[in-house]
C-alpha cells in the first residue's frame, strides 16, 4: 500500500533513520558537552597548595589557578593609550590645564594622572605627590593595597580609617589581589571591604543575598565608587543613602553640610568627586539588562579547552571581540565608531563646561575684588558647588560618558546651566556694587 505515493515501509525506515541520526547528534554532543565542562572543571584542581584566608600574594594563589594569575600579571602591562584613558599614567592637569584651576586649593591641582592597572594600585597611591601634600588618611588603603583586610582586622575599622596612611604606607607591599574578590579555597566571589558592605545596608541590601551575576558587579563597586571621609574618624563612606544619582548625592552631602576644601579662588565650598563607575552604570541600560562590570572588563576567554575569566582588566576597546561581540553581532570597527562617538560627544560637553567654570570662577573673583561679601555671594557660590560637583562625577568617572551616555550628557546640561547661572548670579552682585543697571535690565 502507498501513502502519497511512497510505500509506508520506506516511510517507516525513513523516520527510524532520521531518529538515528538526531540521537547520534544528540549523544555526541551531550559528550561533547560533558568533556568541555571536564576540561573547564580542570581548572579548579585537587589544591596544589593550600591558600590561607589571609593569603594575598596572587603568586601563591596563581599555584593553584596558573591561568587566571597569568592573565591577571598581565595588569602591569602597559598597552598603551585609549582616545580617552588606556594605561599610560600621563598627566591629566598637562592634558586639561583647566583642571588646576577647578581645583585650587586641593591636593588634586597638584598631581592627577591616568591611572596604570590594578596591579600598580598600592605603588601609585605611595608615589602619587597628594600624599606630600595632604595628610591623607588610612582609609585610601582600602582600595589601593590588598593589605587592608587584615589591617582592619588588626587594628579595629576606626582606627584603621583615622591612622595617616604614612603611618601605614612601609606595610603595603601589594596592590588589587585575588584575595580581595575570591575565597581562597572555592573561588567563590566575596566582598572584603566593609564600606561597600556599609552602604548596601543603608541602601536595604544584603549583600550575602546576591546572585553572582551582581556580585561579578559589587567586587568591583569596593572601589570604583565615590566615598569620603566621615567625621573625625576620617572613615571611609559612601554617600548613598538617597540613592546612586548626582542628584542623590548631592543630597547625601548638603544633609551633613559636607566640603572637601574651600576653592582658593571663589570660597565655595567644595566637594572632589572620586571615581563613581558604579553609581553611573546603575542609571545604564547595560545595568537593566543585567550586565555586570566583569562582563565588559573580564569577559570570557579560551585557554585551549578551557574557559576562564580574562583577569587582565582593562579598557574593552582593546579588546572588542570577548568584551561586545558577544553580545552584540557587530562588526569591530563599527563597534569602536559607536563607542568613540560617545565618548567624543562627552568629552566635548566636559571642555564646553570647563570653560563655563573657569569664567564663573573668575566672574566671582571679580566680585570679590568689587568688595562682595560671601553673604552677597550666597546663591553664585552655591551654584558654583553644584555645577563643578556634576562635571567632576562625569570627568572623574572613567568611561568619558561610555557607562552611561543619556546620564552623562545630562549631568553635563546641568552643569553648564548652573555654571552660567553662577556667573549670572555673581554679574549681578557687581553690577549692585557698582551702580550700574542689573544683568537683565
Amino acid at each position: 500500500m502507498k501513502q502519497n505515493g511512497f510505500p509506508k515501509r520506506a516511510i517507516l525506515y525513513a523516520l527510524v533513520f532520521g531518529g538515528a541520526v538526531l540521537l547520534t547528534i544528540g549523544v555526541a554532543l551531550l559528550l561533547l558537552n560533558i568533556n568541555e565542562r571536564q576540561q573547564e572543571a580542570r581548572q579548579y584542581p585537587l589544591q596544589i597548595v593550600e591558600i590561607a584566608e589571609d593569603e594575598i600574594d596572587p603568586a601563591v594563589w596563581g599555584l593553584n589557578f596558573p591561568l587566571h594569575y597569568d592573565r591577571f600579571m598581565m595588569t602591569q602591562t602597559d598597552y598603551g593609550e585609549t582616545p580617552y584613558g588606556g594605561s599610560t599614567a600621563y598627566s591629566k592637569l598637562e592634558r586639561y590645564p583647566a583642571m588646576v584651576t577647578l581645583w585650587a586649593n586641593m591636593p588634586f591641582s597638584v598631581d592627577h594622572n591616568e591611572e596604570r592597572g590594578h596591579f600598580y594600585a598600592a605603588i601609585d597611591q605611595i608615589e602619587t605627590e597628594r600624599v606630600v601634600v595632604a595628610n591623607q588618611p588610612g582609609a585610601c588603603i582600602n582600595c589601593h593595597a590588598a593589605e587592608a583586610p587584615q589591617m582592619i582586622a588588626d587594628m579595629g575599622w576606626e582606627t584603621f580609617n583615622r591612622t595617616p596612611f604614612n603611618d601605614l604606607s612601609d606595610q603595603l607591599h601589594f596592590g588589587s589581589s585575588c584575595s580581595d574578590c575570591h575565597e581562597p579555597n572555592t573561588m567563590q566571589l566575596r566582598i572584603t571591604r566593609p564600606a561597600l558592605v556599609n552602604a548596601l545596608e543603608q541602601r536595604g541590601i544584603d549583600v550575602t543575598q546576591a546572585t553572582r551575576q551582581e556580585m561579578r558587579t559589587y567586587v568591583c563597586a569596593q572601589c570604583h565608587v565615590e566615598y569620603y571621609f566621615l567625621g573625625e574618624d576620617r572613615t571611609l563612606t559612601f554617600p548613598w543613602s538617597q540613592g546612586y544619582t548626582i542628584d542623590n548625592i548631592e543630597d547625601h552631602y548638603d544633609t551633613y553640610g559636607f566640603r572637601d576644601f574651600v576653592h582658593a579662588e571663589t570660597g565655595a565650598q567644595m566637594i572632589k568627586i572620586q571615581h563613581p563607575e558604579f553609581e553611573m552604570w546603575t542609571t545604564s541600560l547595560h545595568a537593566r539588562s543585567g550586565v555586570s562590570c566583569a562582563d565588559c572588563h573580564m569577559p570570557y576567554m579560551r585557554e585551549g579547552g578551557i574557559k576562564i575569566s580574562d583577569h587582565w582588566i582593562r579598557s574593552p576597546l582593546t579588546n572588542l571581540t570577548n568584551a561586545c561581540q558577544t553580545c552584540h553581532n557587530i562588526p569591530e570597527e563599527d563597534l569602536e565608531a559607536r563607542i568613540l562617538t560617545i565618548q567624543g560627544t562627552t568629552a566635548g560637553l566636559l571642555r564646553s563646561t570647563e570653560e563655563a567654570l573657569l569664567e564663573t570662577i573668575e566672574t566671582i573673583v571679580s566680585a570679590r575684588e568689587a568688595g562682595a561679601t560671601d553673604e552677597d555671594l550666597g546663591e553664585a557660590l552655591q551654584l558654583h558647588r553644584a555645577a563643578q560637583l556634576r562635571w567632576d562625577f562625569v570627568s572623574s568617572e572613567n568611561s568619558t560618558g561610555f557607562h552611561s551616555p543619556q546620564e552623562s550628557a545630562r549631568v553635563l546640561a546641568n552643569a553648564l546651566d548652573m555654571a552660567r547661572q553662577s556667573q549670572i548670579a555673581a554679574l549681578e552682585v557687581v553690577y549692585r556694587l557698582q551702580g550700574a543697571p542689573a544683568a537683565d535690565s
